[in-house]
Order: structure tokens, then C-alpha cells, then sequence
């Protein structure tokens, strides 16, 4: 038995809950499907052995969305120069769900068995989660010099341009408008607003085309 004065708290990614799914229930419960990418933790049914400790001493069990876990991976190598696999860092991404102001909390983080392409997408898609990189299509005429133009912009603006694709054929009339999809690193969400704000203002209509943040 526990000390009682101690809060233990247990975490689940929340697309393969099993063990909070079964303490609802008050017993052992099957979940018809997982989706997550901490597949460490992705089971459909927790063990029955462990089951009736976790429901002893467990007082709460937080999940936690495969999203939060993707931050909370680029924040550990950023940030503490750590790699961690993702079913390892859910109790970190738990935090966040918690008010650990002023008190001690022991956050355990186990297991780093992740290949190097897993490790590069999460990567990422951190950093797109993060709007560290963003791609957004301006509409321009085709002629020359508008390129130049608008490259000028958003280096100006501290966008740093790492992909271009230039599409002629957006529309029928190519003196009209040509669709130039770009992708730019920037510094976070505020960054990326005021680029978008000017390219407005400066009449390129751009729309953001940045793939959502998900693996």
C-alpha cells in the first residue's frame, strides 16, 4: 500500500485509454481499436495481473493526445537535449494537464526505442505544431521581378525560405495570377501571423497551406 499522502497519478495516450476505460468500468475492459503513436502504450487491454494495483493505488489516470506528445518531443530535444521515445514522455506531456506550481512531482520518463526516420517526422511535425515552419500560396502575375519581390518581403519580415514551387497553371489567364507555394521557418505563431498579415496587405491573397500537425 502506497503512503496516503502521496497523490499517484497514472497516464494514458488517450487513443489506447485501456486502463482508464477499465477502471470506469471496475473491471478488466477490452477497447475495440488503438490509434496513437506511442506504441509503446498502444494496447487494447491493460494486463489483468497489474489491473487490481493500478485500481488500489491509482487515483487518477490522465490521457494524453498523440498532439501533446509532439511538442513535448521537439521540447525535450530543444530544451533539455533529450530523447525519449513517446510512450516514455507522456508523463512530461501530463504536466501540462496538472498544477505542479509549488509542488513535488516526479515525472518518470523510460525508454528511447525510436528509429531515426520516426524520430526525424516527429521532429517535424513539432516544429510545424510549433508554427516553427509554415507554408502558405501567394498569387502573383507571371512576369519577371515578382518573385524577387516577394522573397524580398519575407526575408524582411525574418521569414527564412527553405521550399519553393511555382504553379503556372492556377489559373487560365497567366498574366492574372500564378500560385507560388512557399515554405518558411519562422520564430512561432506570432511570427507566422504578421508574415500572413502582410502578404495580405500587400495584396499576394495568401492562404496557409501547412499540413496539419499529426503523424
Amino acid at each position: 500500500m502506497l503512503n496516503p499522502s502521496i497523490k499517484v497519478i497514472g497516464v494514458e495516450p488517450a487513443g489506447a485509454a485501456c486502463m482508464k476505460a477499465s477502471l470506469e468500468k471496475g473491471e478488466v475492459t477490452t477497447l475495440e481499436n488503438v490509434n496513437t503513436i506511442a506504441d509503446g502504450t498502444a494496447v487494447k487491454t491493460p494486463g489483468e495481473k497489474i489491473f487490481p494495483y493500478i485500481k488500489e493505488n491509482i487515483d487518477e489516470i490522465i490521457t494524453v493526445e498523440d498532439s501533446e506528445l509532439i511538442v513535448t518531443f521537439l521540447d525535450m530535444i530543444e530544451n533539455h537535449k533529450m530523447i525519449a521515445e513517446n510512450s516514455g514522455l507522456l508523463t512530461v506531456a501530463a504536466l501540462k494537464h496538472l498544477k505542479p506550481e509549488n509542488k513535488k512531482v516526479a515525472a518518470i520518463i523510460s525508454g528511447g526505442n525510436m528509429d531515426v526516420i520516426t524520430l526525424s517526422s516527429v521532429v517535424q511535425h513539432g516544429l510545424i505544431a510549433r508554427s516553427r515552419i509554415f507554408t502558405v500560396s501567394v498569387l502573383l502575375p507571371d512576369k519577371p521581378g515578382e518573385l524577387v519581390k516577394v522573397s524580398q518581403l519575407i526575408a524582411e519580415l525574418q521569414g527564412n525560405i527553405i521550399e519553393l514551387e511555382h504553379n503556372q497553371f492556377v489559373s487560365l489567364n497567366r498574366n492574372a495570377a500564378v500560385e507560388l507555394v512557399i515554405t518558411i521557418e519562422a520564430f512561432g505563431p506570432e511570427h507566422k501571423e504578421n508574415i500572413m498579415k502582410v502578404l495580405e496587405e500587400k495584396g499576394y491573397r495568401p492562404k496557409d497551406k501547412s499540413p496539419k500537425a499529426v503523424l
